[in-house]
């Protein structure tokens, strides 16, 4: 039995909300502020005791408050044209032949032995009659307003959403329902359902949620004992569980035994003390005789008096704040989990839920690239085994794990990532990295590639506001200075941009194949700057500078711009550079294109071929300058001659392109104000910088 997809509506950014469930790990991924906190906190708030996980006025998505706002301060609505509203959760659960549907049965819609799946509804909404006593109270708290505000001209009156962020919980209600699902289609008719709570259905026995939050109390202070407490806290799941092994056993004969042991010694120990309470006429024989003895619990014995040291060698044992954050954080989840899955097991008279979720949340906090390569190889072996009991009764674990880490993302299984990102201010979406496989099989061979060269290399990405594509090293070594320049030569108090080095851009190297990015460019829907080469060529399908060329080789011009003609090229100003993808194909939208791919253009009459190729031409003095130094660099003296040509110098006298790159960084002065960007690149970039 299994959750396979989560569906949320009107909570924070989770607008109108789906995101799909893998069998085991689902691996949550996105930028800042993009829901996956949320998705926790909806999951807490209605499956963890929602009766204490009070909702607060700011987890009304920002469209449905204002929703709200129209429904209590607009007209009346009458009761057969209301629809109940409100945040939402419903689970979607799918069973097999296999599964033991004792506790699931009293939610089950229909006797269909077909139909294997179960919707669960967890809702805080405004029924009618909450509707209509919340206008007509809103109307009194109008009324009393203004006369606080006659009465007082200085007074600031209060409005509906002061109302609501204090009164709201007055009106809204929780329900758990069963919805009927159409087993073909998936469609829930929502007015067929089972109240869960008319019908005393607990649901503790159906799903059981756990997660560990990323504001762990993890910290390297002296006073710190958060992993000697966690010690206490698995013996108190083991001693409580189905495990009643040997350990705990003897654990508590050897107190026993102790006991006896500091009774004796507590006699002499508090002799002078009890003797004063005779003294002080406290003891009557056969009535008032005090003794001290020694009474150790197991379980409050743990609690204060257990430590977790780091064995330094065979002298020295550390206490645990000694070590890095980064350690006491991974040892801390591992046993946090390891009380979670005991919690999970539940005692011996009472069985495991039929669905068991964990969340944690980003487990890279504290920890270095390498510890979080091995935490995500771990985890799924630490969690496959799953629930299981002395007494046979085991259960699988499904658990979601989100992250800001592009190291976690990277030595994932490509298939368990979801992807959240913004479609508006208001909301956010989750999407499946596996659905990207159909669209690359219907067009190229070349899925197997990315989804390679994506988690191996520049999983970044997947975290960036805005990307460029790069062909190579040159561009690589040289796009962050360039960045840097503009922000120096664009900054003024005018511009409210932000400088481009403070933006979250990834440049990532994918040499002369963007066109096989085209799907995933589309689907991270973010927006993307592509820097390639017009690599003209002749008739002889040979390269040649642009003045004699015929046409032009590069396979990513031709793809994003659907084969134009190379005097086309030559005539594209940046606007029609700018893309978007429709029914399959880039179309040019000057006022809202997602995609720029420039190339060299014509700048002080000469339409350059490659990068170097139009750095020369515009920086010639600046190369001459410093000829001498330029390791990069052959031939120098053909920079004199008087058959000079940038493109012949370019294809000619540099030795290799990344020294030619390396000798632009070395001789550029402090404010970078010696050299000038080449005009396709720079026009790129100033897009590229706007929001």
């Amino acid at each position: 039995m299994k959750i396979f997809k989560i569906q949320v509506e009107n909570y924070r950014l989770l607008k109108s909300f789906s995101i799909d469930l893998e069998d085991e790990l689902s691996l949550v991924i996105g930028k800042n502020n993009t829901g996956k906190t949320s998705i926790l906190s909806i999951l807490e708030k209605f499956l963890n005791s929602p009766e204490k996980n009070k909702f607060y006025f700011d987890d009304f998505n920002i469209d449905f408050k204002k929703e709200l706002k129209s429904m209590i301060e607009g007209d009346f609505i009458d009761e057969n044209d209301y629809i109940e509203k409100g945040i939402k959760l419903k689970l979607y659960i799918q069973y097999t032949e296999t599964c033991n549907l004792e506790n699931v049965s009293r939610v089950m819609m229909d006797l269909d032995p077909d139909n294997k799946y179960i919707v669960l509804g967890f809702e805080y909404i405004l029924p009618f009659e909450k509707y209509v006593k919340i206008k007509k109270d809103y109307q009194e708290f109008q009324q009393n307003e203004t006369k606080k505000q006659k009465a007082n001209k200085d007074y600031k009156p209060k409005f509906l959403y002061d109302f609501l962020r204090q009164n709201h919980a007055d009106y809204f209600n929780i329900f758990r329902k069963s919805i009927e699902i159409n087993k073909d289609t998936q469609v829930l008719n929502e007015a067929n359902f089972i109240d869960l709570r008319k019908e005393s259905i607990d649901i503790e026995n159906i799903i059981n949620f756990k997660y560990i939050s990323a504001r762990r109390d993890v910290a390297n202070k002296e006073v710190d004992k958060t992993l000697s407490t966690q010690t206490s806290k698995m013996y108190e799941k083991t001693e409580a569980s189905v495990d009643q092994n040997k350990a705990v056993e003897e654990f508590k004969d050897r107190l026993s035994e102790t006991d006896s042991q500091l009774s004796g010694i507590y006699v002499d120990l508090f002799k002078n003390i009890i003797k004063k309470v005779g003294d002080f006429g406290g003891i009557k024989p056969n009535e008032s005789e005090i003794e001290i003895i020694s009474n150790l619990q197991h379980r409050e014995l743990l609690k204060g008096n257990t430590t977790v040291v780091y064995k330094h060698d065979a002298d020295n044992k550390l206490p645990e704040h000694y070590n890095g954050l980064g350690y006491m954080n991974l040892i801390c989840m591992i046993f946090e989990i390891e009380i979670l899955i005991q919690e999970f097991r539940r005692q011996k008279e009472k069985k495991p839920a039929d669905i068991n979720l964990l969340f944690i949340e980003e487990p890279e906090a504290h920890t270095h690239p390498q510890m979080q390569y091995v935490f995500i190889k771990n985890i799924k072996k630490l969690l496959k085994e799953g629930i299981q009991r002395d007494d046979c009764e085991t259960r699988k674990l499904q658990y979601i794990v989100s992250t800001h880490s592009s190291h976690i993302v990277a030595d994932c299984d490509f298939d368990d990532i979801k992807y959240l990102k913004k479609e508006d201010i208001n909301s956010v979406v989750a999407k499946n990295l596996k659905d990207l496989k159909a669209k690359y099989d219907e067009t190229t061979p070349q899925y197997q590639f990315l989804k390679q060269y994506l988690t191996i290399n520049r999983a970044e990405i997947f975290f960036a506001d805005k990307t460029i594509l790069i062909e190579g090293d040159t561009e690589r070594m040289l796009i962050p200075t360039i960045m840097k320049k503009l922000d120096v030569e664009e900054h003024s108090v005018t511009n409210t941009d932000l400088p481009l080095l403070s933006q979250n851009i990834s440049i990532v190297e994918v040499g002369a194949y963007s066109q096989i990015f085209d799907e995933f460019i589309d689907f991270l829907g973010i927006k993307t700057l592509i820097i390639t080469d017009i690599d003209t060529i002749g008739n002889d399908t040979k390269k040649c500078k642009v003045a004699d060329a015929t046409s032009y080789s590069n396979d990513a011009i031709s793809h994003f711009f659907n084969d134009p003609t190379l005097e086309n090229l030559k005539k594209y100003s940046i606007q029609d550079k700018l893309l978007n993808k429709e029914n399959g194909k880039w179309k040019n939208q000057p006022d809202d294109g997602k995609l720029c791919v420039v190339y060299q253009t014509k700048e002080n009459e000469y339409n350059a071929r490659s990068f170097e190729d139009a750095f020369i031409h515009l920086n010639k003095d600046f190369v001459k300058n410093n000829k001498e130094n330029f390791r990069g660099l052959k031939s120098k003296e053909y920079l004199d001659a008087p058959d000079y040509d940038p493109y012949d110098f370019a294809a000619k006298c540099i030795k290799k392109k990344t020294h030619f790159a390396l000798d632009i960084l070395f001789h550029s002065n402090e404010n970078l104000s010696n050299w000038q960007i080449p005009a396709y690149i720079k026009d790129g970039l100033l897009w590229l910088k706007k929001d």
